[in-house]
């Protein structure tokens, strides 16, 4: 199974970018997905999680701000995000936790760069 992340770029504050994660290989059931990200220097934290029934959880920092959506069908996770700020300049990480005959595994996409600079 391979993540593949894209979406981001440079915006300047207060701008908007769309990530979407798909998810490709021998992928059985998908029973999580979500989005962290890592700042220079800081260490890795949850932006966002979507349930397979659909329930949603955000970090303090983004509530109102970010939106998160998945579809299973697809195997894809998107992350919206509206008035960017500095403090939300990371490499952004998608994650699927998915139901393997031992038990739940995480996999992880490479990463892409979200730049928030005027």
């Amino acid at each position: 199974v391979q993540l593949q992340a894209s979406g981001g770029g440079l915006v300047q504050p207060g701008g908007s970018l769309r990530l979407s994660c798909a998810a490709s290989g021998n992928i059985f059931s998908i029973n999580g997905m979500g989005w962290y990200r890592q700042a220079p220097g800081k260490q890795r934290e949850l932006v966002a999680s979507v349930s397979s029934s659909g329930g949603t959880n955000y970090a303090d920092s983004v509530k109102g701000r970010f939106t998160i959506s998945g579809d299973n069908a697809k195997n894809m996770v998107y992350l919206q995000m509206n008035s960017l700020q500095p403090d939300d300049t990371a490499v952004y990480y998608c994650i699927m936790v998915m139901a393997l005959p031992g038990g739940d595994y995480d996999y992880w996409g490479q990463g892409t760069q979200v730049t928030v600079s005027s």
